[in-house]
């Protein structure tokens, strides 16, 4: 008995230091129910966590610890709430939270000015937290499969935003700061409540090359009256066509409209 526990130890540490060798720690299909003291000792050693797929139902205030991690990666938990201090992770690159309980976001999360990636669908959202324009270098925002009604006039200050990701809500317009957006790539607001899009956003948003609006009310004549859809087209062709010419499988629906007619 002795001998098992002492190996329990040794293997224990033997994994302690190897996350503080690596700075990765993985703790996927743990059955997890609250997040391991090991891992919040780890302080400054942690680059990126992984406690996908477990039961955990709190983020504990001393997160903050992990001040040097790069990604925080949570899905598929039973996590209703970010800790307000969520911020101070200021070296935050890529945080995922796709399939928990959230049902909203603190302001605090606009402290995060290194985000890149923020992914937090299948949640029930109803709102962003204005602060959400702090985030300058964010190039993903997927907010899928949540309650959302609306997005924040201040999703217009994400500049860096290549890919917006909202399908699945309850959305009835986007704000006309979205036209903004100049480097926006790929807009899908697939099954939504939407009628009509900011009449400037295809003319400013030149380097938009997919806007997806299947199960809305908006009708493909609305959508090809706007000023600057022969440039948007042209844009997507011409990605079509680079997708042929690296010979990329794409589904039948490669050179959709994104309306239904």
């Amino acid at each position: 008995m002795g001998c098992c526990q002492s190996k329990g130890a040794d293997s224990k540490a033997n994994r302690i230091a190897r996350w503080r060798s690596t700075g990765i720690v993985a703790l996927r299909d743990a059955k997890l129910k609250t997040f391991p003291d090991e891992v919040l000792e780890l302080d400054r050693s942690v680059r990126t966590l992984d406690l996908t797929h477990n039961k955990l139902v709190e983020i504990p205030v001393d997160i903050s610890k992990l001040v040097n991690m790069q990604r925080l990666i949570l899905a598929s938990n039973l996590i209703e709430q970010l800790p307000i201090n969520i911020g101070k992770l200021q070296s935050l690159k890529v945080m995922i939270l796709d399939g928990n309980q959230i049902t909203s976001l603190p302001d605090e999360l606009g402290q995060l000015v290194r985000l890149e990636k923020l992914s937090i669908s299948g949640n029930m959202l109803m709102s962003l937290p204005e602060t959400i324009g702090s985030l300058r270098n964010l190039s993903l925002l997927n907010v899928c499969n949540n309650k959302l009604k609306y997005l924040p006039e201040s999703v217009g200050s994400c500049f860096s935003l290549e890919e917006l990701q909202a399908n699945d809500n309850l959305i009835e317009e986007l704000p006309a700061s979205v036209c903004n957006l100049v480097h926006l790539k790929s807009l899908c607001l697939n099954n939504n409540k939407v009628s009509q899009i900011p009449p400037n956003l295809l003319k400013d948003c030149k380097a938009l090359q997919n806007i997806s609006l299947h199960g809305n009310p908006i009708s493909m004549d609305q959508f090809q009256q706007m000023e600057g859809f022969q440039e948007f087209e042209a844009r997507r062709k011409k990605k079509f066509d680079k997708q042929i010419d690296s010979n990329v499988m794409i589904g039948s629906n490669g050179l959709d409209e994104g309306v239904d007619l």
